[in-house]
């Protein structure tokens, strides 16, 4: 177990690479975290735990089987991705998720901008038991910390998946799942009464909504029907009352 006193050390500085810059994660194949809640997550689904690094070596669960080492805990909190890092900062590599043998509903996510919200929004998807997630577009990287982190542990769990518009399109083909998007469009069919059957349901940019090239490839469009004068929802919360209904008539 390795002692770490300086902040130009070797580890930290791949901490704090994997924690702020999306090219090194995909480079690597890691990203970092912090927490012993996340740790447990990880090694339950079986992740690679590639090193770690904290303050009180007694916390931390046995046969971890990576480099441990330890540092003065304001270096622990230097070399986490979070404010008031509670510790321990570990790097890890996310599980290869196989697709589900039968693919039934899927939710798309495009050009969501918001870390927070994808991550949400992989968990509810993985709670609510819809057997996939696709980002396209420019969404937020999912592997970043603070998407694995909103996702509760969902990340190493939920079959998700990056694509462009054309492989959506021949995937879902392939799948015989019908798009549907979620849009305030003329026609849009209220979620509650929509024939919804085997389908994936899109979800846009959180100020833009979908894009007019996504829109075209949807067989229809769906809306949340709110109380007149209300605000529109969160991206999450619109995700999360999607999922829900989709969950509820299809699984």
């Amino acid at each position: 177990m390795e002692r770490i006193t300086s902040r130009k050390n070797p580890y930290i500085a791949r901490l704090r690479a994997l924690g702020s810059d999306a090219a090194v994660r995909r480079e690597r194949g890691e990203t970092a975290l912090d927490g012993l809640k996340l740790l447990g997550e990880a090694l339950a689904s079986g992740a690679e735990v590639t090193g770690l690094l904290c303050s009180d070596p007694a916390c931390l669960p046995p046969g971890l089987g990576c480099p441990v080492y330890t540092a003065p805990p304001e270096l622990v909190g230097y070399a986490s991705p979070v404010k008031n890092s509670p510790g321990p900062v570990f790097s890890v590599r996310l599980p290869r998720i196989a697709a589900p043998e039968e693919l039934r509903c899927a939710v798309v996510l495009e050009d969501m901008q918001d870390p927070g919200n994808v991550g949400t929004l992989i968990r509810t998807a993985n709670a609510l038991g819809i057997d996939a997630v696709f980002l396209t577009g420019s969404c937020a990287d999912r592997t970043s910390p603070r998407a694995v982190r909103a996702s509760m542990g969902a990340a190493f769990r939920q079959y998700a998946r990056e694509c462009t518009l054309e492989e959506l399109g021949g995937t879902l083909e392939a799948l015989g799942l019908r798009l549907l998007g979620s849009a305030l469009s003329e026609g849009a069919l209220d979620i509650r009464r929509a024939e919804l059957g085997r389908c994936a349901v899109a979800i846009g940019n959180e100020g833009h909504g979908l894009s007019p090239e996504l829109l075209g490839m949807c067989g229809g469009t769906v809306i949340i029907p709110m109380k007149p004068g209300s605000e529109s929802l969160n991206a999450a919360a619109a995700g999360a009352v999607l999922m829900w209904e989709m969950a509820r008539r299809l699984l």
